[in-house]
């Protein structure tokens, strides 16, 4: 099962890394065209859902969004999210790509980004984990506890008891602030570009009223 998975998962990936690369006129068009077939894909497995099995049921649902390293659930709404953010911070980077040819994401903007994301994905596995962690509590330290969640020598023992789990509470305040991260780094994109397209345009101009 978690072959299949990891399998289903990497093509998935090597499929929207290709749109990328084939779209992408740029390194940074590239990134911005994988996280928005990522994004267009991800909403378009709900619509066909909910078109074909009338499922889920509201944006509120719960649903198993990802199984690597370990089990990610979250209501449907959360990744829709995700993905509208996504597609607009992509449409974003093409438009100053295309009006500037040097569209860049800074240093503070990345880890902005990256911190952004962490802190999504722990909002994901965080209920899932506080469950798992029961398996273990005949262990002294939630140190020791927490790594034996990742020990592949257990799997048969993990898998069987993740049967069990039903999720229970979703931390929208971490998930929240880990998006609220994430706009601020689109934020500072967006006016840093702005200040780059308003340079841009006024060497245009004082290079063209040079000529004339």
């Amino acid at each position: 099962m978690r072959v299949k998975t990891l399998l289903w998962v990497t093509l998935t990936l090597i499929m929207l890394v290709g749109i990328g690369i084939v779209a992408g006129r740029s390194n940074i068009q590239r990134f911005g065209y994988f996280i928005f077939s990522f994004a267009v894909w991800d909403i378009f497995y709900y619509i066909f859902l909910k078109a074909i099995l009338n499922w889920p049921e509201s944006l509120l649902t719960w649903d198993i969004l990802f199984l690597i390293p370990v089990i990610w659930v979250g209501p449907v709404l959360a990744p829709v999210i995700c993905s509208l953010t996504m597609i607009c911070f992509t449409l974003l980077i093409i438009y100053f790509d295309e009006k500037t040819g040097n569209a860049c994401i800074n240093p503070i903007q990345w880890i902005l980004l990256l911190t952004g994301s962490f802190i999504i994905i722990i909002s994901f596995v965080a209920d899932y984990i506080q469950f798992m962690l029961a398996h273990f509590s005949q262990f002294d330290t939630a140190h020791y506890k927490f790594f034996e969640l990742f020990n592949f020598t257990q799997i048969e023992s993990l898998m069987k008891y993740s049967e069990q789990y039903v999720p229970q509470c979703f931390p929208w305040w971490l998930f929240l602030t880990g998006e609220l991260i994430i706009i601020i780094s689109v934020i500072l994109f967006y006016i840093n570009m702005k200040k780059i397209v308003s340079v841009h345009v006024t060497w245009s101009h004082s290079v063209s009223n040079e000529k004339n």
